[in-house]
Order: structure tokens, then C-alpha cells, then sequence
């Protein structure tokens, strides 16, 4: 009975079920990734890593549709059954969504805020494109999260009830503009005030600032993270000593899955492991992870993939 629920479920999901992993593997929700980096790399270049001097692995993936179709590939293999989505090349954004657009929730990368930005992203809401804000990565450009140029993009993300990504947190890519001083989860609090109903969450669990992202999401009951990149770029032994203080800390209804993935779709696996071999999360804990508190987040409680989940469990 059960074998039957799932195959109804990914079949409704858009999916061929897979006859080896996919079959033995529950769904999960991506809550993190993207078409492209923000700035160009080599095609081959070994994947991020700190701290450095440390050695990356893999290859990147630059061009767009074969990393299009070995990210949908390494999807079936972990039966990741949506992904939050979002690139600094819109167009790049709507080709995903428009080739498997019941895998993808859509939504722009925003580096630099401004006028001309806020009026077309409200035309590509209008147009029904986008369903999702973020990642807001302006701390790339060194502007913090409650700089009053992003005040607009919030407003609008509130009022139209979106999830909202944003890159709020002490590392990031080698930009000369990256300014770690403005990856403080603290600077978070004058946004979540002005906008109560807003459905934030941070990256990377706001890493290395564990004691500041505790204590925004003690206060702020609307405020979740994923885990994204430091499941695989940083040491294991560094993430789990991270999650493991969310857990004890009682946060682990609030924690998502993210793979990050940029141009190295392989990475999407790495993450998926780094939860699925974590000694000290329960099973339940781990599907919380995976899949549930992203569906609450995303207010998929009512939904079919819900529906289809319960009866999976039965």
C-alpha cells in the first residue's frame, strides 16, 4: 500500500519514479537554489570551501542547460520534489520554472536595490513569473539587511504574503564589496518590527552567529533558517557542532533543508547526506528538516503534496 501512495505522489509531483533510490527516498524540499553564482567562474572550477588554505571538489557547471538538467537529475535521484529557486539572471529564472514548473518556486536574486529593480520585480509578480523574494544578497554589495533601500522590497513581500530568502550571515563569496559586519542577524530586528506578518528566513543558519541567530528566532517566531551551504563547505565536524546547538536550543521546527546549489549540482547530494548521516537528529527530526517545516513555512499544509505525504506515512 505504501509502495502505491508514493508512486501516486510523485506522479502527481511531475516525477518518473525511479526504480533504484527515489523509491526508498521520502520527498524533500529544497529551500535553497540557484541557476548561476553572482559572478562568472571557470567552467571546472572546484567547489567552495573554508576555511582557507582547503581544496575544493567537483566541477562547475556553467553552462545553463546542463546545469538545468543535472540539477533535475540529481532531484529525481534524491526525490527533491520542489525547489525555492532564484538567479541573478531573471530570464535564466523563468526558462527553469517554465521547463519544470511543478519543481520550482521562482524567485529573483536581488544584489543592488533600487527604483528601476522595484518596479520591474512588481511587474513580473503582476505577470504571475515569480512566487518568492530572494536571495537578498545585498550584503555582497556590503548594504545590510535593514538599510532603508530594501525597506520597499519588504513591504512588497509582505503585502503580497511571499517567502523571502536573504543572505544574512558572516561569509559569502570573495566580492570586494562583501562586508561581514553586515551579516549580523541582529540588523534583522528592525525589519521583522516594521513587518510582523513577513516570512523570512536566512541562510545558512546565519552562520558563524549562532548565539544572535538563537536569539532572533526566539523572538521572532516568523523568522526560520536553512541549512544551505554549510552542509558541505565548511568541515562536518564545524555544521554539526552548529546545527546540533538549533536542536538543543529547541529550534528544530524551524530549521529547513538547502542545498545552495550554484554550479555544482553534485553538492545537492552533499547536503542531502550531511542531514540523512547526522548521528544525533532522530528520524523525525530529520524529515522535519527535509521536508515538514518548509511545508509549513510555505504554507503547503492544505496542499496535495501534504496530502499524499500523510498517506505515504500510513
Amino acid at each position: 500500500m505504501k509502495k502505491i501512495y508514493f508512486i501516486s505522489f510523485v506522479i502527481m509531483m511531475g516525477l518518473s519514479p525511479d526504480p533504484t533510490s527515489a523509491q526508498q527516498r521520502p520527498p524533500i524540499i529544497d529551500m535553497h537554489m540557484h541557476t548561476g553564482l553572482p559572478h562568472e567562474v571557470p567552467p571546472g572550477t572546484p567547489a567552495l570551501c573554508r576555511p582557507e588554505p582547503c581544496n575544493g571538489d567537483g566541477q562547475a557547471t556553467v553552462d545553463p542547460e546542463a546545469l538545468r538538467q543535472k540539477t533535475l537529475e540529481i532531484m529525481d535521484r534524491y526525490n527533491i520534489v520542489k525547489g525555492f529557486l532564484s538567479g541573478v539572471d531573471w530570464s535564466d529564472v523563468r526558462t527553469w520554472k517554465e521547463e519544470a514548473p511543478e519543481r520550482f518556486i521562482a524567485s529573483p536574486f536581488i544584489v543592488k536595490p533600487d527604483k528601476k529593480t522595484l518596479a520591474n520585480l512588481e511587474t513580473e509578480y503582476n505577470m504571475g513569473h515569480f512566487h518568492g523574494l530572494g536571495e537578498i544578497g545585498t550584503q555582497l554589495a556590503g548594504i545590510p539587511p535593514n538599510d532603508p533601500s530594501l525597506e520597499p522590497y519588504f513591504k512588497l513581500a509582505e503585502d503580497l504574503d511571499l517567502p523571502v530568502l536573504i543572505h544574512t550571515l558572516g561569509i559569502g563569496p570573495y566580492m570586494p564589496h562583501f562586508r561581514t559586519s553586515a551579516g549580523d542577524p541582529l540588523l534583522l530586528e528592525d525589519v521583522l518590527i516594521q513587518h510582523p506578518k513577513l516570512r523570512l528566513f536566512v541562510e545558512n543558519a546565519g552562520f558563524p552567529y549562532q548565539e544572535e541567530m538563537i536569539a532572533m528566532m526566539y523572538q521572532y517566531p516568523q523568522l526560520y533558517v536553512d541549512v544551505s551551504t554549510i552542509t558541505w563547505v565548511i568541515p562536518r565536524s564545524a555544521f554539526y557542532d552548529y546545527l546540533k546547538a538549533f536542536m538543543r536550543a529547541g529550534l528544530g521546527k524551524r530549521v529547513m533543508f538547502g542545498s545552495d546549489q550554484m554550479v555544482w549540482p553534485e553538492k545537492i547530494g552533499a547536503a542531502v547526506e550531511a542531514i540523512e548521516q547526522a548521528p544525533f537528529l532522530s528520524e523525525d527530526q530529520k524529515r522535519d528538516i527535509f521536508y515538514n517545516n518548509a511545508v509549513r513555512f510555505l504554507k503547503l499544509e492544505s496542499s496535495k503534496e501534504t496530502t499524499a505525504m500523510d498517506k505515504m506515512k500510513e
